[in-house]
């Protein structure tokens, strides 16, 4: 599922500022040479700090609809523990992983390739259960948050 976030901005020369075109999720899958059978919904295409509550609540609601029970969820880091909370507390019993990146995947530098390659790792074999993948790790959703001084997700209780 594709919310936006880092991970799908682009940079816009003249105007120097960064902007949603399309996903890059069909380009990152290719060049990891992903073998799975993989289903893209692109729900929205915005910045987690712009994101709502109505805004999660329509991730919820589709995490719900979903008929498969393992979901990668593309989203902001500014707020993914929000919305991780959101999608834990409902309990579904569903494996869900959210990731992004730091680094847009556009400027070549971007960590979201292999945020995206961990968290597909990670979906495939955790529980059931809302998680967060950055950085090779992954952390439960009630036990996470984002380091903003060292740009990095962290336990909240180690």
């Amino acid at each position: 599922m594709i919310t936006g976030g880092t991970f799908d901005k682009e940079y816009d020369e003249i105007n120097g500022k960064l902007y949603f075109n399309d996903t890059h999720l069909p380009e990152i899958l290719n060049l990891g040479r992903c073998a799975l059978d993989v289903s893209m919904d692109r729900l929205m295409m915005i910045d987690s700090l712009e994101m709502t509550d109505a805004d999660r609540e329509q991730i919820l609601k589709e995490c719900r609809r979903c008929d498969q029970s393992r979901l990668v969820i593309t989203h902001g880091t500014d707020t993914m523990e929000v919305t991780a909370r959101v999608l834990g507390e409902a309990r579904l019993n569903k494996t869900i992983v959210l990731t992004g990146a730091m680094i847009p995947y556009k400027f070549g530098s971007s960590d979201g390739l292999f945020n995206m390659g961990t968290a597909l790792a990670f979906v495939q074999s955790l529980p059931h259960g809302v998680y967060v993948a950055m950085n090779g790790k992954y952390f439960t959703w009630d036990n996470v948050r984002k380091n903003r001084t060292k740009g990095t997700f962290e336990e909240l209780n180690p």
